[in-house]
């Protein structure tokens, strides 16, 4: 048995009660090709193969409908009291099961702003209201968007503690890094390093490995989701890094920077020095306004306020998402009313939430001054999951 498995599925229970939605369908099959985002937190790693139908009800009843060679894997999580088996067609089970719920709104997995709530492929709903045909429940069929972004968004204690310690050792990672870094590295010979403190640990990247780290070094360094290239560290530039690791199925998302020392010099010059405050302090700011309740779009209008008050443009991106299962975890986001994030930025924060605050300035002649940290949503703010850089690192 999983216990955040277990854990999630009370919480689901919970959540359609305070919802007020009877019956959550989450539906799939070979999820070894493609997994619905929300069948490791419901149902855990083992994959489904047939037809098959989990359902979690606001009365709490949970009913797992499966191929009839799943029967003991379903029964083995733990989370589901009733495990229904078939072998032709699951269509008779699938509707005799509902005419004795008889739910009058059926949530399925469909979204169009939420990736993590639309795992429903179009051939499974095809299929799926297809079996629903000439029956009352074709009609009752609702998006899942609100209780999935509730469950994946209010992590429980043993998630946080995972996240926790996927911080802690991107932490570690990082301070080794920077006890090596000289000019004359390549952003790929900074990120082989940090692999091979991932690799010596037996965990995996966060995101993709080929880009995980981004590395960045000096103003010719495209920034965003790339991949590090062979500019070599030379002094007088910036060196940003946005790492993190995966442990126990839980991520971290952690940005640096470092300044690389001219002759001469003891710390960065002035311009450098105050972009790097104003990203910091912007951080800081964000993190005591982050209380349950409020909309993501007036967190990320802060930030670039505060920003461009100091004479730098906005950020071309969202100020923070969510973290979890996920480097990108879906739900409520940090993010300007932009048409590529969809009602997200609309989402309000709620308690046990984890975000990255992520604002970031190019500076012209030596680079970009990105920071990112990770914090959890309390009743009276944000609390730092991550040591926050408040100073440069220079080297």
């Amino acid at each position: 048995m999983n216990p955040i498995v277990l854990e999630k599925v009370d919480q689901a229970v919970a959540i359609l009660q305070e919802k007020k939605i009877d019956l959550w369908l989450t539906f799939v099959r070979e999820t070894s090709v493609l997994a619905d985002p929300m069948l490791a937190l419901i149902y855990g790693e083992t994959g489904l193969t047939w037809h098959s139908a989990l359902i979690l009800t606001r009365q709490g009843q949970r009913v797992a409908i499966v191929g009839r060679l799943e029967r003991e894997a379903a029964q083995a999580t733990g989370a589901y009291t009733q495990v229904l088996t078939y072998d032709q067609s699951i269509q008779p089970v699938l509707l005799d099961t509902l005419e004795h719920l008889n739910p009058q709104q059926i949530a399925i997995n469909t979204c169009p702003d939420d990736e993590l709530a639309d795992g429903l492929t179009h051939g499974m709903y095809s299929l799926l209201t297809h079996m629903l045909a000439n029956t009352p429940y074709h009609d009752r069929l609702i998006s899942s968007a609100e209780v999935i972004a509730a469950l994946n968004g209010r992590k429980t204690a043993q998630e946080v503690q995972r996240i926790q310690t996927a911080v802690d050792i991107a932490e570690e990672i990082f301070a080794s890094l920077f006890a090596e870094l000289r000019p004359g590295l390549t952003e790929r010979e900074v990120a082989a390093r940090m692999h091979a403190e991932v690799d010596r640990r037996g965990l995996e990247t966060a995101w993709a490995r080929a880009g995980c780290p981004a590395v960045n070094h000096g103003p010719l360094s495209a920034v965003g989701h790339g991949l590090p290239g062979d500019i070599p560290l030379e002094r007088g530039h910036i060196l940003h890094l946005d790492f993190g690791v995966r442990y126990q199925g839980y991520c971290s998302d952690l940005q640096r920077v470092v300044y690389m020392l001219r002759p001469g010099e003891t710390q960065p010059p002035e311009a450098v020095q105050h972009g790097f405050r104003t990203v910091a302090d912007t951080i800081q700011a964000v993190a005591q306004a982050m209380l349950p309740g409020t909309p993501g779009h007036e967190l990320d209008q802060l930030a670039r306020q505060r920003l461009t008050a100091a004479g730098y443009p906005e950020f071309p991106y969202g100020l923070g998402h969510q973290v979890g299962r996920r480097v990108h975890d879906g739900g409520a986001l940090m993010g300007p009313l932009w048409e590529r994030y969809g009602r997200r930025p609309l989402g309000t924060l709620e308690a046990g939430q984890v975000f990255t605050i992520e604002p970031g300035l190019m500076l012209p002649e030596h680079g970009y001054v990105g920071l990112e940290e990770d914090v959890i949503v309390t009743p009276q703010g944000a609390r730092f999951l991550s040591r926050p850089q408040t100073e440069w690192i220079v080297r």
